[in-house]
């Protein structure tokens, strides 16, 4: 399933583009009437100062010709900076909404390597504003100009030069038709490369201790194989089209030097519109020429652009959203249905529950039944299709990021924790972390004699994904990390898998002491030992809510587990939590 488009997109047109622009299309017309100095400089030359042998003509024209190309020059480099800058307030504005949709993005079934190549369109589009592509587009407008200068000089000469610029335009016609296929192709190609070349970092471990380093990289050679077929016909393309270009241009600048002499020799023109008409032909058709030079990155800067607009379209704008009081008194699910982001194919269907403060859920079933899908509908990672997911009556959409932030912990079932100190983790990356909190937090998950006992402590680096530790410290400071605040509602996705002892015994501590502050905790369990502080048990089964009531009536150790697959919660008796 794709990312659907959001009612509310957030606002982020940036304010005086339009006029940048419009200032940058007048600023080139400038710079295009100071193109033609070299041209009437000649002609002034070969008319003027040499049929009269004055060199205080000479002397005067040549002064007059250096400041207009000094007055040109600073018009190109105040383009080129403006260029440059517009760039770097472009990147300012969207890089952080678009990485905000890099990251929402695998919760839609994206894999992590397209979702960064979404993230790459910001400096694709910054990096064509600093190059000659945007340059060549704005001159390009300009042509009339010297299409105009050469037909004043002589009309048949005006006429080469529309004929060869309608040449050159085909060229460029030419190039965007062949190389919008082959541009798309190389998308996918790129797009596959990167997810091999990401799995294959990811799992290096596992790859170099079962001998499977040859055959992955074999996978990313042919992966590679085929980027480099669909980048190699783009750039064919691209070289033979400005190859043509360049020819053409040439064999135009002589067609026009002996028209022009042949005029000359009739009499039609002077010695000096023949030097003028062949710098201002070469001038006229430069744009047409760089924008066939640049077009794949014309290209690849446009399909950016679109791919941009579809990116932040999807973004929930909640600045015009009530801020809603905090939390205190239910968790309700209705009817919810929720399917595969990547595949669509149901996971979930028509659960309805609810939970009041102070009371523990513990989900059991067969692996695969649904538990895991419930806890991220619960919390919103996965979208559902149907039915609605309510804190104190409101649902989901109609809380901002601060509830999240401030209200919900969660310890997913596949830890990982973020590059950054301990003291970073726990407390969510706050701008201005609470150390006392940070340290209750640690202190409730039982991992705060640990942390004490490292050498940098808190502060300790963690590095990417926290490999430094071992997976039942990385699991309690994750626990930890829910923790921090204090939230109102707390989701653990099989919280004990790595823990010892110790650790289950402080899990159960955490989950008595949120019930006894009113809050409400959701947990995925696998092991009975999980459900010790739960007063509430949910069998999750082929993808439905197939038992939901009190501990005492759903766990009962004389009745056997039924298989049941009523639409209706039913209380049913368990065997014991081993029959899952």
């Amino acid at each position: 399933m794709g990312m659907t488009k959001k009612k509310n997109a957030p606002k982020y047109k940036i304010e005086g583009f339009r006029g940048i622009f419009i200032f940058l299309f007048g600023l080139s017309g400038i710079i295009n009437i100071l193109a033609l100095t070299g041209a009437l400089y000649m002609m002034q030359i070969y008319d003027r100062a040499l049929t009269s042998g004055s060199i205080s003509t000479l002397v005067a024209l040549s002064v007059l010709a250096v400041g207009l190309y000094l007055f040109q020059g600073f018009f190109d480099i105040v383009r080129s900076q403006i260029l440059i800058r517009l760039g770097a307030r472009l990147d300012t504005e969207l890089a952080p909404l678009a990485h905000k949709v890099v990251i929402e993005m695998p919760r839609y079934g994206y894999s992590t390597s397209e979702a960064m190549e979404r993230g790459r369109d910001v400096d694709t589009l910054r990096g064509f504003l600093s190059g000659q592509g945007p340059i060549a587009l704005f001159d390009l407008p300009w042509m009339p100009i010297y299409l105009i200068f050469v037909w004043l000089l002589h009309p048949m000469l005006g006429m080469l030069t529309v004929g060869g610029a309608l040449i050159l335009a085909i060229l460029t016609i030419l190039a965007e038709v062949l190389t919008r296929r082959h541009s798309q192709s190389m998308v996918k190609a790129t797009v596959a490369r990167n997810s091999v070349a990401d799995s294959n970092a990811r799992n290096s471990e596992i790859m170099h201790a079962m001998g499977i380093t040859g055959r992955a990289v074999k996978r990313f050679e042919a992966a590679n194989g085929r980027h480099l077929e669909c980048q190699t016909a783009t750039s064919d393309i691209g070289g033979t089209l400005s190859g043509l270009s360049k020819v053409m241009r040439m064999v135009l600048q002589s067609a026009i030097l002996g028209l022009g002499a042949y005029l000359a020799i009739r009499g039609d023109m002077s010695a000096g519109s023949i030097i003028a008409s062949s710098i201002v032909t070469a001038r006229a058709l430069a744009p047409v020429d760089q924008v066939i030079a640049q077009w794949k990155s014309v290209v690849a800067a446009r399909r950016s652009r679109n791919r941009l607009d579809e990116t932040l379209a999807v973004i929930n704008d909640t600045s015009d959203h009530v801020e809603l009081p905090a939390p205190h008194k239910s968790l309700s699910i209705e009817n919810i249905t929720t399917v595969a982001p990547s595949t669509g194919a149901v996971l979930l269907s028509e659960v309805t529950l609810q939970l009041k403060a102070g009371q523990a859920l513990g989900l059991i079933g067969p692996s695969g039944g649904g538990k895991t899908t419930l806890a991220r509908s619960i919390l919103g990672i996965w979208p559902v299709l149907r039915g609605s997911v309510r804190i104190d009556g409101a649902d989901l959409s109609q809380w901002t990021e601060n509830f999240f932030h401030s209200h919900v912990g969660y310890l997913p079932q596949d830890v990982a924790l973020m590059d950054g100190t301990i003291a970073d983790n726990i407390s969510r990356f706050a701008e201005t972390p609470d150390a006392r909190e940070i340290v209750r937090a640690a202190q409730n998950a039982g991992i705060h004699e640990m942390i004490v006992h490292l050498r940098d402590g808190y502060q300790t680096e963690l590095g990417p994904h926290g490999t430094a530790l071992s997976a039942g410290q990385r699991q309690r400071i994750a626990l930890a990390r829910a923790l921090y605040g204090d939230p109102f509602l707390i989701v653990l996705d099989e919280p004990n898998s790595n823990l010892d002892a110790e650790g289950e015994e402080a899990l159960t501590r955490v989950i008595t002491k949120v019930r006894e502050r009113g809050g409400i905790v959701v947990i995925v369990a696998h092991r009975p030992s999980a459900l010790q502080a739960v007063d509430m048990v949910g069998l999750v089964q082929n993808g439905r809510l197939v038992a939901f009531g009190p501990k005492d009536e759903i766990v009962q150790p004389t009745k056997v587990l039924p298989i049941v697959v009523d639409r209706k919660p039913s209380t049913a008796g368990l065997k014991s939590m081993s029959a899952e």
